[in-house]
């Protein structure tokens, strides 16, 4: 059986000894795991080989290969725990020797033969004990990560779980608003949650491609796990002939973790910020326009966002959302949707009943998570707080217009009940710059009217 007949008991994708093999239309032949995989990364149901077309989705077993693999397998086996390869094919003598240059069990003709001259030796039982402690130590390694990578795993479920959410509830908020606005707007509604339904389904086979990636890696070192683990069972000869490969194939299970990638929940504001201003044309009369609408894939966990995303509150507890790349983890904030890189704008934002609060414009490049966000490109004037949080504003205010004027460097804080001055900030912006807010009560951005 060892010869090379046993290339044809090898599938054509993975290049093992079939498992569970399936044969095509075309007669050839593939384990059945490695042909729907293979199916489900091409996207067709071809064969791999001669890339014809597959009318089955389910192909049959091919029984005969599949008992030929199984009495292979069994023949091998029964070859390694009978000892028969314990004698040298050289010389007939029996493996006693380990050759530390070549990492191959030898005779003791062997070791007196010029193929090893000078090369050192150590007993068979020694390098057993010695290699299996190298590969025990591996193999915690890959279970350790393997262990992670299924954690992992984990988190990206829950994104994708908390992508169907925000999607159903963004849905629901579009439909409320368009009722509102009645029949002769249906055909806006209808368009937006086309657009919801699009970005959604890209955003939930991103993340299924990258369940798909974890998957793979986990199905690797699983794999690679199982066959280290069945390998450490082998009698020393088998093992230590098995050891360089087992070692090659531990090293390449060693993967870079797949991460989460920016961007990867739904962009909400895009469907629900200032979604009435969009038809203003329609219903000019009655339509309000917020200048900054709050993206909440940004907000600390322990803050609310109402429906319209135009106020925020602060209910002390953490929500259980995903700590993606954009969102506060240490800082009770919370971004506008929209960065400025250039123009004049203006937004009041109503501060009255807070004990304290926090609201200016911040640079893109600032880092959300830790306890660093303040210590750079801020700038924002402050309510009850320390004064290295922004300038400190004394008065009880109800409300707080800033003016952002991007192309002059100017960042302008006014209490617009009494038209009074608060502070000015002088700059150079370098960086596209975003509203932000904290608050340990509530704040409200009001509408403009048209």
């Amino acid at each position: 059986m060892y010869s090379p007949f046993v290339e044809e008991l090898n599938c054509a994708v993975c290049y093992e000894i079939f498992k569970d093999p399936v044969v095509l239309s075309c007669s050839h032949s593939f384990c059945k795991e490695c042909l729907q995989q293979f199916w489900r990364t091409k996207e067709t149901q071809e064969c791999p080989v001669c890339r014809r077309r597959s009318s089955r989705d389910d192909p049959p077993t091919n029984l005969v290969l599949k008992n030929l693999c199984e009495s292979f397998l069994k023949e091998r086996n029964e070859r390694c725990s009978s000892g028969s390869e314990e004698i040298c094919s050289l010389h007939g003598e029996k493996l006693k020797l380990f050759c530390l240059e070549e990492e191959q069990p030898v005779c003791l003709v062997c070791r007196d033969s010029q193929t090893h001259d000078n090369h050192k030796f150590r007993p068979i039982s020694e390098a057993v004990s010695s290699y299996k402690e190298k590969l025990n130590t591996a193999l915690k390694s890959l279970q350790v990560k393997l262990k992670h990578k299924e954690n992992i795993k984990g988190e990206f479920e829950k994104t994708v779980e908390h992508i169907k959410s925000q999607a159903e509830h963004t849905e629901l908020q579009i439909k409320q608003q368009f009722e509102k606005l009645h029949q002769f707007i249906r055909d806006e509604e209808e368009a937006a949650i086309t657009a919801l339904r699009e970005e959604e389904e890209q955003k939930k086979q991103m993340m299924k491609e990258k369940l798909e990636e974890i998957n793979r890696h986990i199905s690797a070192l699983s794999q690679t796990v199982k066959d280290t683990e069945e390998m450490m069972r082998d009698n020393d000869v088998c093992f230590l002939k098995k050891f360089p490969l087992s070692m090659e194939r531990v090293q390449i299970s060693s993967q870079p973790d797949p991460e989460t990638p920016a961007g990867a929940l739904i962009h909400v504001p895009r469907y629900l910020g200032n979604l009435p201003f969009r038809v203003w044309k329609k219903m000019k009369e009655i339509i309000q326009y917020t200048p900054v609408i709050l993206d909440p894939n940004t907000a600390h966990p322990g803050l609310v966002l109402s429906d319209d995303l135009t106020s925020v509150k602060d209910r002390w507890n953490k929500q259980p959302l995903p700590d993606n790349p954009e969102r506060f983890d240490s800082y009770s904030c919370v971004l506008g949707s929209e960065g400025f890189n250039s123009g004049t704008h203006c937004w009041d934002v109503e501060v009255k009943g807070n004990s304290h609060w926090i609201l200016g414009v911040t640079a893109a490049s600032n880092q959300r998570k830790g306890r660093e966000f303040f210590d750079t490109d801020v700038w924002s004037v402050q309510y009850g707080l320390y004064e290295g949080s922004g300038f400190p504003v004394k008065q009880d205010l109800e409300c707080v217009r800033v003016y952002l004027v991007y192309d002059r460097g100017m960042v302008l804080f006014i209490d617009p009940v009494t038209n009074t001055h608060l502070h000015t900030f002088t700059t150079t912006f370098t960086d596209t710059v975003f509203p932000f807010f904290e608050t340990a009560s509530s704040l409200r951005i009001l509408p403009f009217k048209i």
